[in-house]
Formats: structure tokens, sequence, C-alpha cells
């Protein structure tokens, strides 16, 4: 128990320091995790902890992540998605195989090893590569789909992978890895297989594929939704993640039995559960599970690192990665290229997917077990396996860095020429501008909206909206607008930092105009406060309200009351703001501010026993 505790202890300690140090120098959690892992594998060797055999654990992580993948997944939303599953995921495999098979026989080895080479390293990082698209918010884009398009594929290459395996086996190889048992790429739990439709005949194999994949498919469409009603009326939070966990890992077990990947069919799953009333809750009963596993599984990989090989062949495994990721790169970007890929979709493409998958650690032990691969040559790919996991990181670094501020400055066009001049100019045409404007220009009044979104605005000019390309914090912009006669000026931009430049500059420069500012959250009020705005309307405000009147009404009151409810706390809460605002300081961070705070308890020791009252009173009517 008390080795245990230290492990755990190790590992979450390592876990929490590295990873905010790398998410605050911009180099994402991913990479925090591995650093974490090569910084305790010493203490790991010290405690004799098998790194291989908790990896295997820690690799149900990518089963529950593509879970909720799958969750987010509509079953006709991955139909539309069958072209880019077959022609870039297909294409890929097939070329990357290829490519890599043929500098491996340029090396010198033998064809069945160097085929088994391309097939292992032609596979990517499901874990890193959906892991960091999530936390750039990069998912859905459209280099983001084709990439996931892929890794999806893979997952089913990976069936075929292990099938051709045993094919390749090597004369002779079987006296070479039986001379090194116990080495560490022939032996562990990797090379374990539960696949019970290995030793029936074919066609009785592929009939237990496809039932347990049925089974997948009828059990989410029809069973799960009855089931869970029925632990949802014993109204115990623990059961319902309990009957979540119970799901993801039965669909696991159940392709791993088949001999398919449990992460296949944990996205299948997801993709059943799609549409069920039950998806939210569970996305958040599985989510802090995955997140752990993850963590854990990017911590073995960083712990499993050989650093002693890796310093006496330190030249080969820097020389070998290269050329994979090098190689592998041209092929993405070729084959995205093919597919109709442009611009910074084409580039994230290729720069997410050139590292090994956490697959390879699985499919070298299978090849050594099945002598296809020297023991020796087998411990080499997997540190260039590690390498190019931990490259990956940096590689999207460098395009968030790079290729992206190059690609968006080559979209940069001039500014719109203005050759009107309207009373009202509304800085931005988004969820907040496009709206006031509709209403001006209903009321009769001519305005003239800029926004910065190019393509935006190429979409709301179809619509016929007239709308002025160009940055509206430029002073020589809002010249040619005409600020200098304008009554109006709606500051709507999405920007905090462009709101507050255009607000002081519009507030210093044009004492005559009426400014009327969007503010993101209520410390943000405050600012615009300070500088002399006075007319300041917050983003959420009004819809807050009006979703707090829908709860009085749900809780009983009826539509007069709540509407009356509301407007007492809105009256209550916009005469403390003012008082609150004239105490506000721009030097001073609003939570160290000691008047701002004290004003702000006393006023709520005030008001609160004036709101219960008109409450009170409200509900008495």
């Amino acid at each position: 128990m008390t080795g245990f505790l230290i492990l755990a202890f190790l590992i979450l300690l390592a876990s929490v320091v590295a990873v905010p140090l790398a998410s605050r120098f911009g180099l994402g959690s991913v990479l925090g995790y591995l650093l974490a892992g090569m910084a305790i594998s010493p203490l790991l060797a010290a405690l004799r902890v098998d790194v291989e055999a908790l990896q295997v654990f820690a690799e149900f992580g990518v089963v529950m992540m593509l879970f909720i993948v799958g969750l987010e997944m509509e079953p006709k939303r991955l139909w539309t998605m069958r072209g880019k599953l077959l022609g870039l995921g297909g294409g890929q495999v097939v070329l990357t195989t290829l490519v890599i098979a043929g500098l491996s026989l340029a090396n010198g080895d033998p064809w069945r090893s160097a085929l088994a080479i391309g097939m292992i390293f032609a596979l990517s990082s499901t874990a890193i590569v959906v892991q960091t698209l999530t936390e750039k918010g990069l998912m859905r884009s459209e280099g983001g789909e084709a990439s996931f398009s892929v890794l999806l594929f893979q997952d089913v290459a990976v069936i075929a992978i292990l099938a051709l395996l045993p094919l390749l086996a090597m004369p002779g190889m079987d006296a070479m890895v039986q001379g090194a048992a116990g080495h560490g790429a022939g032996g562990g739990a990797h090379g374990a297989s539960s696949d019970i439709t290995a030793t029936m005949p074919a066609w009785l194999g592929a009939l237990m594929t496809l039932g347990a994949v049925g089974a997948v498919v009828l059990i989410g469409g029809w069973l799960v939704g009855p089931i869970f009603r029925l632990i949802a009326r014993v109204r115990l939070r623990e059961l319902f993640t309990a009957g979540a966990l119970a799901f993801v890992i039965g669909v696991a077990l159940l392709m791993t039995l088949v001999g398919l990947s449990p992460a296949l069919g944990a996205f299948l799953g997801g993709v059943m559960l799609a549409n069920s009333e039950f998806r939210h809750e569970f996305e958040s009963d599985v989510e802090p599970f995955k997140g752990l596993l993850l963590g854990l599984f990017f911590i073995t990989v960083g712990a499993g690192i050989d650093f002693g090989l890796a310093i006496d062949r330190f030249g080969m495994v820097i020389g070998w990665a290269a050329a994979n990721i090098f190689a592998k790169f041209a092929v993405l970007f070729g084959i995205g290229w093919l597919y109709g890929l442009r611009r910074q979709a084409l580039w994230l493409f290729a720069f997410a997917l050139p590292q090994a998958g956490e697959f390879a650690f699985v499919l070298i032990a299978f090849a050594v077990a099945n002598y296809v691969l020297a023991p020796e040559l087998a411990d080499l790919m997997l540190l260039i396996v590690a390498l190019s996991m931990l490259v990956t990181p940096l590689l999207f670094i460098l395009y968030d860095k790079v290729v992206a501020r190059i690609y968006c400055g080559a979209e940069e066009r001039e500014p719109d020429a203005i050759e009107e001049e309207n009373p009202v100019i509304i800085a931005g045409r988004g969820r907040m501008g496009g709206i006031v404007d509709r209403m001006l220009q209903a009321a009769g009044f001519s305005t003239t909206v800029i926004d910065y979104d190019s393509q935006q605005l190429e979409i709301v000019r179809k619509f016929g909206y007239r709308t002025y390309f160009g940055d509206a914090t430029r002073p020589d912009l809002l010249a040619s607008a005409g600020i200098a006669q304008a009554r109006l000026l709606v500051v709507a931009l999405d920007e905090r930092e462009q709101i507050d430049r255009l607000v002081k500059y519009a507030l210093a420069n044009c004492p005559q105009l009426h400014v009327t500012a969007r503010a993101i959250d209520r410390n943000h009020v405050y600012e615009l406060w300070s500088y002399g705005c006075r007319d300041i309307i917050r983003e959420t405000y009004d819809s807050s309200l009006r979703m707090g009147r829908s709860a009085y009404e749900a809780l009983g009151m009826d539509r007069q009351q709540a509407q009356a409810a509301a407007d007492a706390f809105k009256d209550m809460d916009l005469s403390s703001m003012r008082e609150v605002a004239d105490l506000y300081d721009l030097a001073i961070p609003y939570h160290q501010n000691e008047p701002l705070i004290a004003k702000v308890r006393e006023l709520r020791s005030q008001w609160d026993p004036i709101l219960r009252e008109q409450m009170d009173h409200i509900l008495k009517r």
C-alpha cells in the first residue's frame, strides 16, 4: 500500500508542477506531462516501477478520449466525413508506409522488417493530436477535421496491421528473440493478446467481429437509454458515473475480445449516444477520468525513454526520428494538397500528424513476438517513437508562432475606402453589432459599419448588408468614416483591448460624440467608466436578467410577478454599480482595492434586506 501511495504522489506532484509551468511558457499540457515523466524517470527506476505495465493501464485514457469525441459526432456528420476517412486516411497510411519502408530498405533492412517499420510509423498519436487540437479550439476547423479523419482511419488500420505482421516473420528470428528473453521490446504486457477470434476460421472470425460491432450499435442505440433512465431514478450521482464507466469499459472489452481497437469501439459507442438525452452527463462523468489517464499515459511515455541507449545511439535516434518526421510531413502535405486542403488547413494537417503514435508501442512488441523485428532494432524504434511524440507539441508551437501568423498576415488586405458619412458609426459586426445595425436601419437611421473579419463580411454582403473592411481602432479610418461629424459611435468589438483603445480615443478626440460601448463583464464596466464612458452595455447582462426571470416563473411566480422581481433586482444592481464605479482605480486590481471591496460589502448589507422586502411585496400582490 505504501509503495502505491508513493507512486501516486510522485505522478500527481510531477503533473501539478510541470503542466502549469509548460502552459505558462506556451508549451501546452502534453509536453508538460512528457517532461514530468522524464523528470521522475530515475525515481520510478529506483522504485522498480514497471512503466510498461503502467502504460497499458494508462492507454485507457485514449479509449475514454475517443468516447468523448464520439459523443460530439452525430452519425449524420460522420457520414459526411466518409470521403476524408477513405481518401485522406487511406492515402496517408498507404503512402507513408511505402515511403518509410523505402527509407528502411535503403538503410539495408530486410524487406519484411522494412515493411513492418513502414506500417508502424505510418500511424500517428491520437492522444496527442486530439488533445492538442481540442485545447487550441482547432478540432472543428478544416485542418482539424481532416486530421481527425486520418486518425480515425488509422485506428481501423491497426486491425489490418496486426493481421499482416505475423505474415512477415523473418526466418531465424525466433532464436534471436528467445535469446533476448526479458528484453524490453520483446516482452511485457503489450505483447499479450486476448483476441478470441485468432484461432477461429477466417469466416467465423469475421462474423464474430461484425457481431461485436452490431452489438455496440444495438446497445448504444436502443438499450443504454432505458437502462440509464432507471439509474437516474435512484438519484445517486456516483451510480450514474459507475454506469457510464461500465459502458465505456464494456465496449472496449468487447472490441478487444474480437481483435478490434478498443479506442475505435469506444468512439463508435460515443457516436451511438451522440443524440442521447444523457450525452452531457456521460461527457461530464467520463471527462475527469479521461484527463487523469491521458496525463498518466504521457507521463509513462516520458518515463519510458531509455536515456542510456539514447545517449549511446544519440546520432542515430535523432537522425531517424528527423527522417521519419520529414518523410511523413511531406506525404501529409502532398496528399492534403491533392485532396484540396489549402493555406492554414493544409499546414495544420501536415504539422499535426508526422509523429509516431501510441499504437506503435503495441505493434513493436507484437512484431518482436512474431519474429518480424530484432529486439535491438525494436528498442531503437521505441526511442524514435518517444522522441517523435516529444517533438509534436513543439511542431504545434511552430505552427502557431510562425505558420499561422504568416498566413494571417498574407490574408490581410487594405481597408475599404469609406465613401459616405453617416450619423452612426458601428465598430464590429458580430453578435451585438449586427443586431444594433438592423434595429437602427429599421428605424430609418443610416449607419456605417466597420469590421476586420473579411470572411464574415463576405457572408453578410451576400444578404445585402453593407459593411466596410478595416480596423475600427485606426484614427485615419475613423476620420474617413466621418467620426468628427457623427452623433453616435457604437463600440461592439469582440476584443477587450480593442474596445478600450477605441473608447479612449473617441472620448479624447470627439467630445461631441455619444459613445455606447460593449463591456465583457462587470469589471470591464468599471474600467470603461474610468475612461469616461457613460453608456455601457454588458454583453450578457440583459440575457442573464431574462434567464433569471424565467427561473422565477419556473419556481411559481406568474409573468407579472417575475418581471417585477427582475426589474427590482436590475434597479438595485445598476444603482450599486454607479457607487462602486466611482471607487474603481485602474492602477489597482479590483480584488486588491480595499475601498471598493468595503463599498461592495456595505451595499450588499444595505440592499439585500431591501430587495427581500420588495420581493415579499411583489409575491403578495
